[in-house]
């Protein structure tokens, strides 16, 4: 019984320990924490979102998630092959240059107006607090810190390892010039080292003039936030981007709910729509679009053209790794009034403004 009992503690002391680590970040307190507190969607000590979201559908439970997840056995396809990509040169690119690369998952980097953008980058291989683990797959990461030159916003969705990732944050740190972000994230940055100064939080519909040419709203979706055990302390948000004739929306994570029409009407049409595609799973659908509500989605943001992101890195889900694509590719073409899709490799270059360009259906031969 001592044995076990020390054993027990060891234990317990490992995993405090492990705890302590700053990848976990910070709690938001003091000034921060009383300007959470007035936010309407602080409510009953946390945010919540618009309507009400539980953690699993209904008749679903946590255990059964993971047993599902870690001893039952469910056919899903991981790549065994590399995923294909382009290496484009990020620090020749002309600043006057309308140009998005997506870097797998839902990182990307934005040139417009002459202004370079980063969002939710993720170039540390993975998506989880436990080295070793939620690795990305073959190929997906030929990108690192080191290909990017200084960015001018870091845009942060919100704070779970796949969108904020510690070690690709660090490294950022004397190339990001100002870092957007919702409320409460913040404090995690401040924790990690960045300047006050150069952080700027926000509660959703807000507006950051960021020069003439150049405007960003913040705007709900339908999500959570933590990054240890405690649950939506942060808030979580997604992104208009807006020029004097261009728009795009950058969507984060979130579930289909009534936001999607609000922010079609109150900022659309837009030019670019990038949703939330990938690791859904029915126990969970309210705060990830399933195939079917991306094109819903996508309807209710009067988007002229989709990029489907959070997919094609990491298996967080219980789908193989190319259904995302399969079926909102084919959802999409069997739509009324089908609209068009982005869909490029890992780096390859997709012009803004160009309408026409067309991209090949990739993940098609990935075995």
């Amino acid at each position: 019984m001592i044995t076990f009992l020390i054993l027990v503690f060891l234990l317990l002391f490992a995993i405090f320990r492990f705890l302590q680590h700053p990848k976990f970040g910070k709690a938001p307190s003091g000034e921060r924490l009383t300007l959470i507190q007035n936010s309407p969607q602080y409510k009953n000590g946390k945010f919540e979102n618009q309507s009400f979201t539980p953690d699993l559908a209904e008749g679903e439970s946590m255990a059964g998630v993971l047993f599902e997840f870690f001893f039952k056995k469910v056919e899903r396809k991981i790549p065994t092959d590399l995923i294909p990509s382009i290496k484009t040169n990020l620090h020749e690119l002309p600043l006057d240059q309308d140009i998005l690369v997506w870097f797998g998952h839902s990182s990307y980097f934005i040139q417009l107006e002459g202004k370079r953008f980063l969002i939710d980058p993720v170039f540390s291989g993975n998506a989880s607090p436990i080295p070793g683990t939620t690795k990305s797959f073959k190929g997906s990461d030929i990108y690192s810190v080191d290909d990017l030159s200084e960015i001018d916003y870091l845009l942060i969705t919100h704070d779970h390892y796949d969108h904020l990732d510690y070690d690709t944050i660090l490294k950022l740190k004397p190339k990001t010039k100002k870092i957007i972000t919702a409320l409460g994230v913040g404090s995690h940055f401040e924790f990690w080292g960045f300047p006050t100064e150069s952080i700027i939080e926000k509660d959703w519909y807000s507006t950051i003039q960021l020069d003439k040419n150049i405007t960003i709203h913040t705007a709900p979706s339908r999500h959570f936030s933590g990054r240890g055990f405690k649950r939506c302390n942060t808030l979580w948000t997604s992104f208009v981007l807006e020029t004097n004739d261009f728009k795009m929306y950058l969507g984060g994570d979130s579930g289909y709910d009534s936001h999607f029409a609000e922010i079609g009407e109150k900022y659309g049409p837009f030019d670019i729509a990038l949703l939330d595609n990938g690791q859904y799973n029915e126990k969970w659908k309210y705060i990830h679009n399933m195939p079917e509500d991306v094109i819903k989605a996508m309807k209710d943001l009067k988007a002229k053209r989709v990029f489907p992101v959070h997919s094609s890195k990491f298996a967080l889900s219980l789908h193989s790794w190319d259904e995302p694509l399969n079926k909102v590719t084919e959802l999409n073409r069997l739509s009324e009034n089908p609209i068009s899709l982005i869909t490029p490799m890992i780096g390859e270059a997709v012009e803004l403004k160009n309408e026409k360009q067309e991209f090949k259906q990739w993940w098609r031969n990935v075995r």
